[in-house]
């Protein structure tokens, strides 16, 4: 598995296409924005669901969490079924949104990836998606990565996602 984490429009989705593309094995590509179009309607600004505020904070509830852990177990099932999968994740929690991931994993290998990109720069990526609350990526830049570890950092500011893929490529066992 290859677990890539960072803010929002930092790049990681780019990375993980060019990772496909590059990779010499297929590669299932998972992540959080799967899990959360995956859910109802009703779980998206509602009580114990995931909101997105204003200012761009991200709020979960608890049932959120419940559905969030069942994803991650499923996840990890599909790895120990063979599927090589790489997962496009916003740590919220930083290091116990690993922690939570480490636990479900067990003992498969993993890469941890950190997906690095200045502020102004994923705002402004931010901007152009038009798909994203205006203040995510400066809300997440760098709370995501408090307290993680990584094997391999990338920075997508001024690195374009088919290197910043090759770079992680290098590092896949």
């Amino acid at each position: 598995m290859i677990i890539l984490n960072g803010g929002s429009s930092s790049g990681k989705s780019g990375i993980v296409r060019c990772l496909q593309a590059v990779l010499p094995d297929p590669w299932l590509a998972l992540g959080t924005d799967t899990l959360v179009e995956a859910m109802p309607a009703s779980m998206r600004a509602a009580d114990g669901g995931i909101e997105f505020a204003p200012d761009g904070e991200v709020v979960v509830g608890p049932e959120f969490r419940r559905l969030e852990a069942a994803w991650i177990a499923g996840v990890a099932a599909m790895a120990r079924a063979g599927a090589r999968v790489i997962v496009d994740e916003v740590f919220l929690g930083g290091a116990y949104s690993q922690r939570r991931w480490q636990e479900a994993l067990g003992d498969l290998r993993v890469l941890w990836v950190g997906v690095r990109c200045d502020a102004p720069v994923a705002a402004g990526r931010e901007v152009a998606r038009g798909d994203r609350t205006v203040g995510m990526a400066v809300a997440q830049a760098e709370v995501v990565h408090q307290g993680v570890v990584y094997d391999v950092q990338v920075d997508t500011t001024r690195t374009e996602a088919l290197d910043c893929a090759r770079a992680i490529a290098a590092r896949v066992e």
